[in-house]
């Protein structure tokens, strides 16, 4: 059995536009990729609404990645594949951050697995997914993502060139899904459907090569 480590923020936990709750397991993208991949692979969700690549954010305890993404990888080995999908929350305005910055955050994410002392396993494969863009916002959340949609744009060209550095798997999410404009943020129940259609195809290429 394969063991898939799929870890990002609240598109990856399933967060459901507008009525702000969860998708149930078959409808986000996690479940739905366990279903096309079959038993002989098991999708670990790690997903956390408002977690950044590593940066803390007042009031919003355990949402730093760099703090904990350690612990869960051991907690969770032996992995075979890591999927990491961040960096929209690291777009709010607060952080007041490039995405270059963004990518290099994520870079060092990247190298806790790489590094294999976590994992104990220096053959786990990892994926690097830039997240969609971040579409038209609510009202109330204008200034907070302030900038968020240029810099969103820019992201894909960063996180390639990391996983170029790094010599790891890529994969951009904007090709696949188009943030709903519900909320500028979140996914639609189709657009995790579609996700795992196209990732599903990509996991089993990773381990038919």
């Amino acid at each position: 059995m394969k063991n898939i480590l799929c870890f990002g923020d609240s598109n990856t936990w399933g967060y459901e536009p507008v009525v702000c709750t969860r998708y149930s397991y078959d409808v986000r993208w996690t479940g739905a990729l366990q279903k096309r991949l079959g038993s002989q692979y098991r999708v670990i969700e790690e997903g956390l609404n408002g977690r950044t690549s590593g940066f803390d954010e007042p009031g919003r305890d355990f949402r730093n990645a760099a703090r904990y993404f350690p612990m869960l990888l051991e907690c969770h080995r032996p992995l075979d594949l890591v999927v990491i999908m961040l960096g929209t929350n690291d777009l709010k305005s607060q952080f007041q951050l490039t995405s270059s910055a963004i990518a290099q955050s994520v870079k060092g994410l990247c190298e806790m697995v790489l590094n294999g002392e976590y994992i104990e396993n220096t053959n786990t494969q990892l994926l690097l997914i830039t997240p969609p863009h971040v579409a038209n916002l609510p009202a109330e959340d204008v200034q907070i993502f302030s900038g968020a949609r240029d810099k969103s744009l820019q992201l894909a060209t960063e996180y390639k060139k990391v996983a170029d550095e790094l010599g790891i798997l890529f994969m951009d999410a904007s090709e696949v899904v188009e943030t709903t404009d519900a909320d500028g943020l979140h996914w639609t129940a189709q657009q995790h459907q579609d996700f795992a259609a196209v990732l599903s195809d990509k996991v089993l290429s990773i381990f038919v090569d």
